[in-house]
Protein backbone atom coordinates (compact mmCIF):
# COMPACT_ATOMS: atom_id res chain seq x y z
CA UNK A 1 0.00 0.00 0.00
CA UNK A 2 1.22 3.60 -0.69
CA UNK A 3 1.99 5.87 1.93
CA UNK A 4 -0.17 8.55 2.49
CA UNK A 5 2.33 11.61 1.70
CA UNK A 6 3.07 14.33 4.39
CA UNK A 7 3.22 17.69 3.53
CA UNK A 8 6.80 19.67 3.95
CA UNK A 9 6.94 22.89 5.39
CA UNK A 10 7.40 24.47 2.42
CA UNK A 11 3.89 23.13 0.86
CA UNK A 12 2.27 24.19 4.21
CA UNK A 13 3.79 27.58 4.22
CA UNK A 14 2.75 28.51 0.40
CA UNK A 15 0.52 30.54 -0.79
CA UNK A 16 -2.28 29.27 -2.99
CA UNK A 17 -1.57 29.59 -6.65
CA UNK A 18 -4.09 31.79 -7.21
CA UNK A 19 -2.10 34.50 -5.44
CA UNK A 20 1.12 33.69 -7.15
CA UNK A 21 1.29 37.17 -7.74
CA UNK A 22 1.85 38.65 -4.80
CA UNK A 23 5.67 38.89 -3.45
CA UNK A 24 7.04 36.55 -0.72
CA UNK A 25 8.31 39.57 0.72
CA UNK A 26 5.00 41.53 1.23
CA UNK A 27 2.63 40.39 3.80
CA UNK A 28 -1.11 41.86 3.60
CA UNK A 29 -2.71 42.16 7.13
CA UNK A 30 -5.39 44.17 5.97
CA UNK A 31 -8.31 42.07 4.35
CA UNK A 32 -10.76 43.19 6.57
CA UNK A 33 -10.75 46.50 4.46
CA UNK A 34 -10.47 45.10 1.35
CA UNK A 35 -9.91 41.10 0.22
CA UNK A 36 -6.67 40.65 -2.02
CA UNK A 37 -7.92 39.31 -5.52
CA UNK A 38 -7.57 35.83 -6.40
CA UNK A 39 -6.61 34.84 -10.43
CA UNK A 40 -9.82 33.75 -11.42
CA UNK A 41 -11.34 36.70 -10.49
CA UNK A 42 -9.08 39.42 -12.48
CA UNK A 43 -9.02 36.63 -14.99
CA UNK A 44 -13.37 36.95 -15.08
CA UNK A 45 -13.11 40.73 -15.24
CA UNK A 46 -10.57 41.14 -18.01
CA UNK A 47 -12.25 38.92 -19.86
CA UNK A 48 -15.40 40.98 -19.90
CA UNK A 49 -13.13 44.33 -20.63
CA UNK A 50 -11.92 42.54 -23.73
CA UNK A 51 -14.33 39.97 -25.03
CA UNK A 52 -18.33 41.58 -24.40
CA UNK A 53 -18.17 45.00 -22.82
CA UNK A 54 -21.73 45.61 -23.02
CA UNK A 55 -24.50 47.28 -21.31
CA UNK A 56 -26.41 44.39 -19.56
CA UNK A 57 -30.84 44.60 -19.32
CA UNK A 58 -30.68 47.26 -22.18
CA UNK A 59 -29.45 45.92 -25.46
CA UNK A 60 -30.47 43.32 -28.03
CA UNK A 61 -27.26 42.41 -29.46
CA UNK A 62 -24.92 39.25 -28.22
CA UNK A 63 -22.42 41.05 -25.81
CA UNK A 64 -25.55 42.45 -24.60
CA UNK A 65 -27.08 39.27 -24.32
CA UNK A 66 -24.13 37.55 -22.47
CA UNK A 67 -24.14 39.99 -20.00
CA UNK A 68 -27.50 39.46 -18.84
CA UNK A 69 -26.79 35.71 -18.31
CA UNK A 70 -23.53 36.33 -15.97
CA UNK A 71 -25.29 38.82 -13.97
CA UNK A 72 -28.65 36.94 -13.79
CA UNK A 73 -26.27 33.92 -12.60
CA UNK A 74 -24.43 36.14 -10.04
CA UNK A 75 -28.07 36.80 -8.56
CA UNK A 76 -29.22 33.05 -8.12
CA UNK A 77 -25.45 32.34 -7.04
CA UNK A 78 -25.95 34.78 -4.12
CA UNK A 79 -29.16 33.82 -3.16
CA UNK A 80 -28.18 29.72 -2.95
CA UNK A 81 -24.36 30.51 -1.05
CA UNK A 82 -26.90 32.32 1.75
CA UNK A 83 -28.91 29.18 1.60
CA UNK A 84 -31.88 31.46 0.84
CA UNK A 85 -35.08 30.71 -1.71
CA UNK A 86 -34.93 32.28 -5.30
CA UNK A 87 -38.89 32.65 -4.25
CA UNK A 88 -38.79 34.79 -1.43
CA UNK A 89 -35.41 37.12 -2.06
CA UNK A 90 -33.70 39.08 -5.06
CA UNK A 91 -30.05 40.51 -5.03
CA UNK A 92 -29.30 43.74 -6.25
CA UNK A 93 -25.90 45.70 -6.68
CA UNK A 94 -25.13 48.73 -5.94
CA UNK A 95 -21.85 50.81 -4.72
CA UNK A 96 -20.65 49.19 -1.26
CA UNK A 97 -22.09 47.96 1.80
CA UNK A 98 -22.48 51.53 3.12
CA UNK A 99 -24.77 52.96 0.27
CA UNK A 100 -26.90 49.33 0.14
CA UNK A 101 -27.39 50.17 3.76
CA UNK A 102 -28.43 54.17 3.59
CA UNK A 103 -30.47 52.84 0.29
CA UNK A 104 -33.10 50.09 2.37
CA UNK A 105 -33.37 52.58 5.43
CA UNK A 106 -33.80 56.41 3.50
CA UNK A 107 -36.68 54.56 1.70
CA UNK A 108 -38.58 52.23 4.38
CA UNK A 109 -42.32 54.35 4.46
CA UNK A 110 -42.84 56.96 7.68
CA UNK A 111 -45.22 55.26 10.16
CA UNK A 112 -44.52 51.68 9.64
CA UNK A 113 -42.32 51.04 12.68
CA UNK A 114 -41.98 52.25 16.26
CA UNK A 115 -38.28 51.99 16.95
CA UNK A 116 -34.71 51.55 15.62
CA UNK A 117 -32.39 49.60 17.30
CA UNK A 118 -28.62 48.85 16.51
CA UNK A 119 -25.34 48.02 18.67
CA UNK A 120 -22.63 49.88 20.11
CA UNK A 121 -19.60 48.05 18.01
CA UNK A 122 -21.12 48.50 14.28
CA UNK A 123 -19.01 50.17 11.93
CA UNK A 124 -20.16 53.70 10.99
CA UNK A 125 -21.76 52.41 8.29
CA UNK A 126 -24.70 51.37 10.48
CA UNK A 127 -24.22 53.74 13.16
CA UNK A 128 -24.28 56.65 11.00
CA UNK A 129 -27.33 55.45 8.72
CA UNK A 130 -29.42 54.34 11.99
CA UNK A 131 -29.49 57.72 13.28
CA UNK A 132 -30.40 59.40 9.96
CA UNK A 133 -33.38 56.91 10.07
CA UNK A 134 -34.53 57.67 13.66
CA UNK A 135 -34.26 61.38 12.80
CA UNK A 136 -36.16 60.81 9.35
CA UNK A 137 -38.73 58.59 10.76
CA UNK A 138 -39.14 60.76 13.99
CA UNK A 139 -38.75 57.39 16.08
CA UNK A 140 -36.55 57.01 18.99
CA UNK A 141 -32.97 54.82 18.34
CA UNK A 142 -31.25 52.36 20.75
CA UNK A 143 -28.31 51.39 21.20
CA UNK A 144 -27.89 47.77 22.38
CA UNK A 145 -24.54 45.87 23.99
CA UNK A 146 -23.07 42.77 22.35
CA UNK A 147 -21.54 40.63 24.70
CA UNK A 148 -17.96 38.92 24.39
CA UNK A 149 -18.72 36.42 21.41
CA UNK A 150 -21.00 38.97 19.59
CA UNK A 151 -24.53 37.80 20.64
CA UNK A 152 -27.06 40.97 20.96
CA UNK A 153 -27.82 41.15 24.64
CA UNK A 154 -31.81 42.50 24.36
CA UNK A 155 -35.24 42.59 25.68
CA UNK A 156 -37.95 41.65 24.16
CA UNK A 157 -39.35 44.91 24.15
CA UNK A 158 -36.23 46.37 22.17
CA UNK A 159 -37.90 44.41 19.18
CA UNK A 160 -41.40 45.81 19.30
CA UNK A 161 -41.64 47.01 15.66
CA UNK A 162 -38.17 47.34 15.56
CA UNK A 163 -36.01 48.60 12.64
CA UNK A 164 -32.76 46.31 13.66
CA UNK A 165 -29.42 46.61 11.96
CA UNK A 166 -26.79 45.06 13.47
CA UNK A 167 -23.68 43.58 11.64
CA UNK A 168 -22.87 39.76 11.57
CA UNK A 169 -19.58 39.98 11.94
CA UNK A 170 -17.38 42.85 13.96
CA UNK A 171 -14.73 44.73 12.24
CA UNK A 172 -13.22 45.08 15.67
CA UNK A 173 -12.44 42.13 16.68
CA UNK A 174 -14.47 39.78 14.80
CA UNK A 175 -16.78 38.70 17.36
CA UNK A 176 -20.09 36.82 15.77
CA UNK A 177 -23.82 37.78 16.07
CA UNK A 178 -24.09 33.83 17.13
CA UNK A 179 -27.53 34.40 18.02
CA UNK A 180 -28.72 35.96 14.45
CA UNK A 181 -31.52 33.13 14.15
CA UNK A 182 -32.95 33.94 17.60
CA UNK A 183 -33.22 37.79 16.49
CA UNK A 184 -34.82 37.49 13.54
CA UNK A 185 -37.30 34.96 15.16
CA UNK A 186 -37.89 37.46 17.87
CA UNK A 187 -38.18 40.37 15.85
CA UNK A 188 -40.48 39.07 13.10
CA UNK A 189 -42.78 37.91 16.06
CA UNK A 190 -42.66 41.35 17.78
CA UNK A 191 -43.84 42.91 14.32
CA UNK A 192 -40.31 44.07 13.19
CA UNK A 193 -37.85 43.59 10.49
CA UNK A 194 -33.98 42.90 10.91
CA UNK A 195 -31.04 44.40 8.44
CA UNK A 196 -28.06 42.59 8.32
CA UNK A 197 -24.71 44.80 7.74
CA UNK A 198 -22.41 41.26 6.44
CA UNK A 199 -19.41 42.84 5.33
CA UNK A 200 -16.74 41.18 7.36
CA UNK A 201 -18.73 37.84 6.99
CA UNK A 202 -19.72 37.05 3.86
CA UNK A 203 -16.45 35.73 2.90
CA UNK A 204 -15.48 34.25 6.32
CA UNK A 205 -18.25 33.14 8.28
CA UNK A 206 -21.38 32.90 5.39
CA UNK A 207 -22.45 29.87 7.42
CA UNK A 208 -23.79 32.39 9.73
CA UNK A 209 -25.54 33.75 7.54
CA UNK A 210 -27.33 30.61 5.98
CA UNK A 211 -31.01 30.31 5.75
CA UNK A 212 -31.42 33.00 8.52
CA UNK A 213 -34.25 34.57 7.23
CA UNK A 214 -33.16 38.03 7.89
CA UNK A 215 -34.87 40.95 6.01
CA UNK A 216 -32.08 41.93 4.12
CA UNK A 217 -28.45 41.13 4.04
CA UNK A 218 -26.00 43.88 2.86
CA UNK A 219 -22.37 43.48 1.69
CA UNK A 220 -19.17 44.53 -0.37
CA UNK A 221 -17.48 42.34 -3.42
CA UNK A 222 -14.19 44.01 -2.04
CA UNK A 223 -14.14 42.05 1.30
CA UNK A 224 -15.15 39.14 -0.82
CA UNK A 225 -12.27 38.36 -3.08
CA UNK A 226 -14.15 40.45 -6.35
CA UNK A 227 -14.15 43.77 -7.35
CA UNK A 228 -15.46 46.91 -5.60
CA UNK A 229 -19.34 46.58 -5.48
CA UNK A 230 -22.13 46.37 -3.14
CA UNK A 231 -24.31 43.62 -2.70
CA UNK A 232 -27.85 43.86 -1.17
CA UNK A 233 -30.07 40.58 -0.66
CA UNK A 234 -33.45 41.59 0.36
CA UNK A 235 -36.83 39.95 0.90
CA UNK A 236 -39.44 40.80 -2.00
CA UNK A 237 -42.08 41.21 0.55
CA UNK A 238 -39.81 44.18 2.41
CA UNK A 239 -38.75 45.52 -0.65
CA UNK A 240 -42.20 45.75 -1.77
CA UNK A 241 -42.97 47.75 1.22
CA UNK A 242 -40.63 50.55 0.73
CA UNK A 243 -41.53 53.67 -0.97
CA UNK A 244 -38.73 53.65 -3.80
CA UNK A 245 -37.66 57.31 -4.43
CA UNK A 246 -34.23 56.83 -5.32
CA UNK A 247 -34.79 56.49 -9.45
CA UNK A 248 -33.34 56.76 -13.18
CA UNK A 249 -32.94 54.68 -15.91
CA UNK A 250 -32.77 51.24 -16.10
CA UNK A 251 -35.77 50.27 -13.54
CA UNK A 252 -38.96 51.65 -15.26
CA UNK A 253 -41.40 50.13 -17.29
CA UNK A 254 -43.13 53.31 -18.40
CA UNK A 255 -42.77 57.47 -17.81
CA UNK A 256 -45.45 59.78 -18.36
CA UNK A 257 -44.83 63.70 -18.11
CA UNK A 258 -45.50 63.49 -14.21
CA UNK A 259 -45.73 60.00 -13.62
CA UNK A 260 -43.78 56.89 -14.27
CA UNK A 261 -43.66 53.01 -13.40
CA UNK A 262 -41.37 50.37 -11.94
CA UNK A 263 -40.71 47.01 -14.14
CA UNK A 264 -42.99 44.66 -12.99
CA UNK A 265 -42.39 42.08 -9.97
CA UNK A 266 -40.23 39.47 -12.29
CA UNK A 267 -37.56 42.37 -12.66
CA UNK A 268 -37.52 43.58 -8.62
CA UNK A 269 -33.76 43.79 -8.20
CA UNK A 270 -33.61 46.16 -10.26
CA UNK A 271 -35.98 48.45 -8.30
CA UNK A 272 -32.26 49.02 -6.24
CA UNK A 273 -30.55 49.92 -9.13
CA UNK A 274 -30.80 53.33 -10.96
CA UNK A 275 -28.72 53.62 -13.78
CA UNK A 276 -25.95 51.66 -15.57
CA UNK A 277 -24.46 48.68 -13.32
CA UNK A 278 -20.86 48.10 -13.06
CA UNK A 279 -21.48 45.10 -15.12
CA UNK A 280 -17.91 43.33 -14.86
CA UNK A 281 -17.64 43.80 -11.39
CA UNK A 282 -20.59 41.56 -10.89
CA UNK A 283 -19.59 39.25 -13.40
CA UNK A 284 -15.99 39.10 -10.78
CA UNK A 285 -18.46 38.46 -7.87
CA UNK A 286 -19.60 35.20 -9.25
CA UNK A 287 -15.97 33.99 -10.10
CA UNK A 288 -15.64 34.87 -6.26
CA UNK A 289 -18.48 33.05 -4.83
CA UNK A 290 -17.09 30.04 -7.37
CA UNK A 291 -13.85 30.05 -5.79
CA UNK A 292 -14.78 30.04 -2.51
CA UNK A 293 -17.03 27.23 -2.89
CA UNK A 294 -14.38 25.09 -4.11
CA UNK A 295 -10.66 26.18 -2.96
CA UNK A 296 -9.00 24.42 -0.02
CA UNK A 297 -5.88 26.08 1.01
CA UNK A 298 -4.11 23.14 2.93
CA UNK A 299 -6.58 21.11 2.25
CA UNK A 300 -8.81 22.63 4.32
CA UNK A 301 -12.07 24.86 4.28
CA UNK A 302 -11.57 28.66 3.85
CA UNK A 303 -12.89 28.81 7.62
CA UNK A 304 -11.46 25.83 8.93
CA UNK A 305 -8.01 27.64 7.49
CA UNK A 306 -8.44 31.15 8.58
CA UNK A 307 -9.68 29.95 12.07
CA UNK A 308 -6.71 27.95 12.37
CA UNK A 309 -4.41 31.27 11.21
CA UNK A 310 -6.19 33.33 13.56
CA UNK A 311 -5.72 31.22 16.45
CA UNK A 312 -1.82 31.31 15.70
CA UNK A 313 -2.14 35.12 15.40
CA UNK A 314 -3.74 35.35 18.72
CA UNK A 315 -2.08 33.22 20.80
CA UNK A 316 1.73 34.55 19.71
CA UNK A 317 -0.07 37.91 19.89
CA UNK A 318 -1.04 37.26 23.26
CA UNK A 319 2.44 36.58 24.78
CA UNK A 320 4.36 39.74 23.85
CA UNK A 321 4.56 41.84 26.97
CA UNK A 322 2.78 45.11 27.09
CA UNK A 323 0.26 44.63 24.17
CA UNK A 324 -3.09 45.26 24.96
CA UNK A 325 -5.43 43.10 23.44
CA UNK A 326 -8.72 44.19 22.43
CA UNK A 327 -9.60 40.46 21.42
CA UNK A 328 -11.11 38.50 23.76
CA UNK A 329 -10.61 34.92 21.25
CA UNK A 330 -8.96 34.50 18.05
CA UNK A 331 -10.88 35.77 15.05
CA UNK A 332 -10.08 36.65 11.77
CA UNK A 333 -9.74 40.39 12.54
CA UNK A 334 -7.54 41.26 15.52
CA UNK A 335 -6.79 44.48 17.27
CA UNK A 336 -4.36 45.47 19.99
CA UNK A 337 -2.36 48.47 21.28
CA UNK A 338 1.14 48.87 23.65
CA UNK A 339 0.44 52.28 25.69
CA UNK A 340 4.53 52.56 24.74
CA UNK A 341 4.30 52.72 20.92
CA UNK A 342 1.39 54.72 18.74
CA UNK A 343 -0.75 52.71 16.88
CA UNK A 344 0.25 54.96 13.83
CA UNK A 345 3.80 54.41 14.32
CA UNK A 346 4.24 50.93 14.66
CA UNK A 347 1.72 50.77 11.41
CA UNK A 348 4.78 52.60 9.42
CA UNK A 349 7.74 50.41 11.49
CA UNK A 350 5.67 47.46 10.13
CA UNK A 351 5.51 48.80 6.42
CA UNK A 352 9.33 49.17 6.63
CA UNK A 353 9.14 45.65 6.99
CA UNK A 354 6.71 44.49 4.73
CA UNK A 355 3.62 43.94 6.69
CA UNK A 356 0.76 45.84 5.78
CA UNK A 357 -1.63 46.57 8.94
CA UNK A 358 -4.47 48.90 9.47
CA UNK A 359 -3.87 51.83 12.35
CA UNK A 360 -7.00 54.15 13.91
CA UNK A 361 -10.28 53.33 15.09
CA UNK A 362 -11.54 51.36 11.71
CA UNK A 363 -14.85 53.15 11.29
CA UNK A 364 -15.90 52.68 14.56
CA UNK A 365 -15.30 55.47 16.71
CA UNK A 366 -18.25 55.88 18.95
CA UNK A 367 -17.34 52.38 20.34
CA UNK A 368 -13.42 52.85 20.20
CA UNK A 369 -13.52 56.01 20.88
CA UNK A 370 -16.43 57.61 22.22
CA UNK A 371 -17.25 54.58 24.57
CA UNK A 372 -14.16 52.92 25.30
CA UNK A 373 -11.65 55.77 25.37
CA UNK A 374 -9.15 53.54 23.71
CA UNK A 375 -5.63 55.55 21.79
CA UNK A 376 -5.65 54.42 18.43
CA UNK A 377 -5.66 50.26 17.79
CA UNK A 378 -3.54 48.16 15.37
CA UNK A 379 -5.57 45.46 12.99
CA UNK A 380 -4.16 42.48 11.86
CA UNK A 381 -6.81 41.14 9.09
CA UNK A 382 -6.04 37.99 7.57
CA UNK A 383 -7.12 36.47 4.43
CA UNK A 384 -7.15 33.75 2.07
CA UNK A 385 -4.04 35.21 0.98
CA UNK A 386 -2.10 34.66 4.12
CA UNK A 387 0.25 31.58 5.24
CA UNK A 388 1.58 30.47 8.19
CA UNK A 389 4.85 32.37 7.67
CA UNK A 390 2.99 35.52 6.91
CA UNK A 391 2.15 35.29 10.50
CA UNK A 392 4.88 33.99 12.32
CA UNK A 393 6.92 36.80 10.61
CA UNK A 394 4.27 39.83 11.74
CA UNK A 395 4.55 38.22 15.55
CA UNK A 396 8.12 38.37 15.42
CA UNK A 397 7.84 42.19 13.76
CA UNK A 398 5.82 42.87 16.63
CA UNK A 399 7.18 41.54 19.42
CA UNK A 400 10.79 43.18 17.71
CA UNK A 401 9.41 46.54 17.85
CA UNK A 402 6.54 46.46 21.09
Amino acid sequence: MFKKHAKTNEELTARLSEFSYIKNSDIYMDSACQSMRPEPVIAALNDYYKTYNACGERVKYRWGQQVDEKVEATRELVIDYLGLSQKEYVCSFTLNTTFGLNLILAQIPSDTYDQVVTSEIEHNSVFLSTIEASKRLNIPRTVLPRDEQGNLIYKKDNLNKAIIVVNAASNIDGRLLLNIRELVKDAHDAGGIVIIDAAQAFAHYHELLNDCDADAICFSGHKTYASSLGVVVIKKNFLKSLHITFVGGGMVAGVRKNDYSLLPEEDMASWLEPGLQAWGEIISLKSAVEWLKVVRPNGQKPTDYIASLAKQLFDGLSSIDGLIMINKAPASVISFYSPKIDAHRLAIFLSASGIMARSGYFCCHYYLLEKCKYPPLLRLSIGLQTTETDILKTIETIKKFA
